[in-house]
C-alpha cells in the first residue's frame, strides 16, 4: 500500500489552482463550450470535404471511349456518404455558434491581404456576420436542410435523390457566399 505525502509547497499549489479556478471570469465559466475553429477551418476542414463527398459520389460520366455511372453501390460506400451527410447536417450548427471568428488574423503584421476581386476582407465579412448573425444563421440552417434531404436520398439509396440534392446543396452555400463573402464579385450567370 502506497501512502500519498503532502509537503507544504504541493498544498499550497493544489490550493493556488482552486484559487485560479475560482476567480476565472464568469463568462468564461459561464459558457457552454469554447469556439476554437474558425469559419475559414470549418469551411476548409468539414464543410467543403463533406460536400465533395456527397457531390462525387454520383455522376454520369459519358466520353467518346465509355460510360461511367458513379454511384455508391455496397453498404460501405452508402455508409461513408451517409457519414459525409451527418458531418454537413452537424458542421451548420458549428457555423451557427455566434462569436466565431471568420478567419485567423495574420501573423506577423496582421495586415490582411487583399482579396481578389469583388471579394470582401476578413473584417468586412466578420462585421456582415456579426451584425446579421441571425441571417448568417438561416443560411447555415438552409445548408442543414438540404443535406438532410440527402441523408433521407441516401438512406432510401435514392441516387437519383442524392445527385438532384446535390444542386439544392450547391445553392444553399452559394447563397451564402454571396452575401457575405464576394457580393461584388462578377461571376458567370449572376
Amino acid at each position: 500500500m502506497r501512502t500519498l505525502i503532502l509537503l507544504p509547497s504541493a498544498v499550497l499549489a493544489i490550493a493556488g489552482c482552486s484559487a485560479s479556478f475560482e476567480s476565472a471570469p464568469a463568462s468564461q465559466a459561464a459558457a457552454p463550450y469554447r469556439l476554437t475553429a474558425t469559419i475559414q477551418d470549418l469551411m476548409e476542414g468539414i464543410i467543403d470535404p463533406s460536400a465533395d463527398v456527397l457531390w462525387n459520389s454520383v455522376a454520369y460520366i459519358a466520353t467518346r471511349h465509355s460510360v461511367e455511372d458513379r454511384q455508391p453501390r455496397t453498404d460501405e460506400e452508402w455508409q461513408s456518404v451517409r457519414y459525409s451527410a451527418i458531418t454537413l447536417i452537424e458542421a451548420a450548427n458549428l457555423l451557427s455558434m455566434p462569436g466565431r471568428s471568420v478567419a485567423a488574423a495574420h501573423a506577423v503584421t496582421g495586415a490582411e491581404s487583399p482579396p481578389a476581386s469583388g471579394e470582401l476582407t476578413r473584417a468586412e465579412i466578420q462585421q456582415r456576420i456579426d451584425s446579421t448573425h441571425e441571417a448568417f444563421t438561416a443560411f447555415a440552417r438552409n445548408l442543414q436542410n438540404a443535406a438532410t434531404q440527402a441523408l433521407t436520398a441516401i438512406d432510401s439509396r435514392n441516387a437519383q435523390g442524392l445527385m438532384d440534392l446535390g444542386s439544392v446543396i450547391d445553392q444553399a452555400c452559394e447563397a451564402c457566399h454571396v452575401t457575405y463573402w464576394y457580393p461584388s464579385q462578377n461571376r458567370p450567370g449572376t
